[in-house]
């Protein structure tokens, strides 16, 4: 893994509900170890949605087991204020977490203000390293997506048999635009004639479309019915509409964040092609077992292809044959060969 600056941006929000689960201490874990309490502020859909926050609770729970750390968990609401954010991590504060994990980027100015007024609590912050949740006690996670979504844009314009394929966004921020022009640039990198139907559910300060099944499903049953055979979402838990809509068409579709073949609602899991995987449980892990190490280091660490911090699902069998293929894409982007554009 590597430090490197840079500003992301994705969104978050998430209720004033708290549960608490707390873990044996494994044998391996000291008496220290077994006082580390980490408190979870999920993004919009929280425990639960398939993807993003799913993503980011595997890192907890592995932790979790692992360390022998007590978790706390906040539920994440669509349309809440600035100022139910703040209260958030200080009701988790509060409590005696004194590690926050703050999943999305609507967070980032809660974490600035409350870390600045909490300097002995440690904060991670996925998906923002602007300079609003900087600090010294705050570690920004923050990931290559557009070099994911590159892998799987290639993946559907060597599998589509329209050369046609879409892409749903949930909101248009500038960090899912990420997603975006990597899936463009990698389609293009196989065809560059291929059309790409684009869809952003909703625009900021509306930041519903990452959990709207219904405008997901919709948007894609129009890309579908235009002729795009292969739909790519960055949608959170409006995805699940993506997938339905494939279905239905009898199309495919491509899943974000987690192996969304294994964790999508079943009766859709057979069309989903693949998933560009965004490690959030590493990056979640990693800022834990920095804690529980003792090398906690401030500022934005940068989970890329290199560090596997992003990459592909082969789930199903359904890419096999292009696995090859799609292996030299990564490693020409790894070296340098291959620079995928981020904007």
């Amino acid at each position: 893994m590597h430090k490197v600056i840079k500003s992301i941006a994705v969104v978050a929000a998430a209720a004033l509900t708290l549960t608490a689960c707390s873990s044996g201490t494994s044998p391996s874990a000291s008496t220290d170890t077994a006082k580390i309490k980490v408190g979870m502020a999920y993004d919009v859909g929280g425990r639960g949605d398939q993807s993003f926050n799913d993503s980011a609770a595997a890192g907890l729970d592995k932790a979790a087991k692992e360390f022998g750390v007590e978790t706390k968990e906040a539920a994440a609401t669509n349309g809440e204020a600035e100022s139910a954010r703040e209260e958030r991590l200080n009701q988790l504060i509060d409590a005696g977490y004194t590690n926050i994990v703050a999943v999305g980027f609507a967070y980032a100015n809660a974490v600035g203000k409350v870390a600045k007024a909490n300097p002995d609590v440690k904060f991670a912050i996925v998906d923002d390293s602007s300079e609003a949740s900087t600090g010294d006690n705050i570690m920004n996670i923050v990931f290559a997506e557009n070099e994911g979504s590159f892998l799987v844009g290639a993946a559907a314009a060597l599998k589509t048999k329209t050369n046609h394929i879409g892409f749903v966004g949930g909101v248009g921020v500038d960090l899912i635009k990420k997603f975006q022009v990597g899936y463009e640039a990698g389609a293009k990198a196989v065809n560059p004639d291929i059309k790409i139907d684009v869809k952003y559910l909703t625009q900021p300060p509306d930041f519903s479309g990452f959990g709207d099944v219904a405008k997901g499903k919709a948007a894609a049953e129009g890309m579908y019915q235009s002729g795009a055979d292969i739909v790519y979402h960055a949608a959170g838990g409006s995805g699940g509409g993506v997938f339905s809509a494939a279905k239905a068409a009898g199309k495919w579709a491509i899943g974000v964040d987690s192996d969304q073949a294994l964790t999508a609602a079943e009766d859709v899991r057979s069309v989903i092609m693949t998933s560009m995987l965004k490690r959030v449980d590493v990056g979640v892990y990693a800022f834990i077992k920095s804690i529980h190490d003792g090398t906690f280091a401030a500022g934005p660490t940068v989970f890329d292809l290199k560090a596997d911090g992003v990459g592909y699902a082969t789930t199903g069998g359904h890419i096999d044959d292009i696995v090859p293929k799609l292996d030299e894409y990564r490693q020409q982007i790894i070296d340098g060969t291959i620079v995928v554009p981020s904007k």
